[in-house]
């Protein structure tokens, strides 16, 4: 591990079962529970976990956007939506790429972007 470099990401999640089953789902992520309000993923570049709570991460309330690499944008807004994810905000170019933001089944807010 390299000193001070982010190595993990906690969410929370109302719904654990239907986040981990959206995140494998689309995203191919591994999930590894510890005890009923928790569990671990990897597989995403960046390892983290999902903790149960009524809470959900929205850049609206403040809080950080992750983003996620996507070789195909349109591909990706297709699974996410057939996983049950809910587009927030559809595909806009910014420079350098394009993007959209999509909620979560617990409602975390992230977003995909291209450089494609």
């Amino acid at each position: 591990m390299k000193h001070h470099a982010i190595n993990y990401v906690e969410f929370a999640a109302k719904d654990l079962g239907s986040t981990e089953a959206f995140f494998h789902r689309v995203f191919g992520w591994d999930f590894t529970p510890y005890g009923p309000e928790y569990i671990a993923f990897s597989g995403s570049g960046l390892e983290g976990g999902f903790y149960q709570a009524d809470k959900m991460a929205n850049v609206n309330s403040g809080s950080a956007l992750v983003v996620i690499y996507s070789e195909d944008l349109e591909r990706s807004l297709e699974e996410v939506q057939k996983a049950g994810g809910t587009i927030s905000q559809d595909i806009f170019t910014f420079p350098g790429g394009r993007r959209f933001h999509f909620l979560e089944p617990s409602g975390n807010e992230l977003a995909i972007w291209s450089d494609k």
